[in-house]
């Protein structure tokens, strides 16, 4: 998994490639997580992400429950988006 950084005022878009699975789920956390305390939104962009696991999902509500719901999924496949429906996770964030 890659992760590309794009910081814009307040808004911090994240690009995932790749899988978000047990081995690349950690790089993910270890960037919500150091995220700059001014940060009030965040934007992770799955459109070149392949595949994402439950370890993904948790991460995603990691993020959600830090950003106090200032979360935006972006450019979801057909594929991660079914994953995100069987968890029930796409009806508590805001996906575009």
């Amino acid at each position: 998994m890659t992760i590309t950084k794009n910081e814009s005022g307040k808004t911090m878009e994240l690009f995932i490639e790749g899988w978000v699975d047990i081995v690349s789920a950690p790089e993910l956390a270890k960037e919500i997580d150091n995220l700059d305390p001014g940060i009030e939104n965040l934007i992770l962009d799955f459109k070149k992400t392949e595949y994402i696991s439950s370890v993904g999902i948790r991460q995603i509500v990691a993020a959600h429950k830090k950003m106090n719901g200032n979360l935006t999924l972006r450019n979801v496949s057909g594929e991660v988006m079914n994953v995100l429906n069987m968890s029930g996770i796409s009806k508590r964030v805001h996906i575009e």
